[in-house]
C-alpha cells in the first residue's frame, strides 16, 4: 500500500521499529521524531527516564531511520528546560508543542535540500550513554530503600501521571497498592523519612479507588506505608 502512494518522504512519530523495506522506500528518507537530545535516551521512554535522572533540560531531535533503533543521522535538534516541580505530563506537552514546529522546519530543510544530517558520534561527548527503555509496571514500584529525597520525588513526577510510581501501604488494615502522582521535599500529613529528610505523598490513588488529594484520604483511611 505505502509503495502504491509512492512517498518522497516519510514522517513518523511515537510508533515502533520500522522496516528497512518501509524506511527506505522515500527517496527523500524516513524521519523521526524522537523526544531527546540523541544521542541520550535512546529508546521507547525518553521523557521519563531524563526526569527520572534529575536531568535539568531534554529536547527534541529530528533524524533519519537507519537499521537501529534511535541512531540516525541527526537532522535538527532544540533543548527546553526541565523545572524542579515539572512532571512527565508537564514535559511531554511542551515538547508536543515544540515538536510540532521541528517537523515543519525539517521538512523545509529537506524539501529545499539544504539538510545537514550529521551523524550522531558527533553529538557524544565523555558522558555515558543513558538508555531510555520501555517502562513496566515493576519499574513503577518505588523502592524506599534505593533512594534519596530528591531521587524519589524525581522518580515519582518522572512517572507522573502515567504509568504512575506506586508503593505498597496498609489501608485499614489490610496490605494493597497504591499510587502516587505527586509529592513534596518537605513534610506533611503522610511522608516517608529517607536518610536525608521526609518526602511528603501529596496526590495518591488506592488501588480500586480515585485519584485525590492525600489530606482527602487520610480522612476516612488509615494509612502507613510499607518500606
Amino acid at each position: 500500500e505505502l509503495k502504491a502512494l509512492k512517498p518522497d518522504l516519510q514522517i513518523v512519530v511515537a510508533f515502533r521499529m520500522l522496516p528497512e523495506v518501509v524506511w527506505s522506500l522515500p527517496p527523500l528518507g524516513t524521519f523521526n521524531l524522537h523526544a531527546a537530545l540523541l544521542s541520550q535516551y535512546r529508546g521507547a521512554a525518553p521523557i521519563n527516564w531524563a526526569i527520572i535522572n534529575g536531568d535539568k533540560e531534554t529536547g527534541i531531535t529530528t533524524f533519519f531511520l537507519d537499521e537501529q533503533i534511535d541512531t540516525g543521522r541527526i537532522i535538527l535538534q532544540e533543548r527546553t528546560p526541565i523545572s524542579e516541580d515539572d512532571c512527565a505530563e508537564d514535559v511531554h506537552d511542551k515538547l508536543m508543542m515544540q515538536g510540532a514546529e521541528l517537523i515543519i522546519k525539517t521538512v523545509r530543510l529537506i524539501e529545499s535540500g539544504e539538510a545537514k544530517a550529521i551523524d550522531q558520534s558527533q553529538f557524544m561527548t565523555d558522558e555515558p550513554l543513558r538508555p531510555a527503555p520501555k517502562i513496566f509496571k515493576e519499574t513503577c514500584q518505588i523502592r524506599w530503600e534505593k533512594h534519596t529525597l530528591k531521587s524519589a520525588y524525581d522518580f515519582i513526577r518522572g512517572l507522573s501521571p502515567y504509568p504512575a510510581a506506586w508503593t505498597n501501604v496498609i489501608a485499614n488494615g489490610k496490605e494493597t497498592e497504591m499510587k502516587v502522582f505527586k509529592a513534596s521535599m518537605k513534610p506533611g500529613p503522610l511522608q516517608v523519612s529517607l536518610p536525608d529528610g521526609p518526602l511528603s505523598l501529596d496526590e495518591v490513588q488506592l488501588a480500586g479507588k480515585k485519584r485525590m488529594p492525600v489530606a482527602d484520604l487520610l480522612n476516612g483511611t488509615k494509612l502507613s506505608i510499607i518500606k
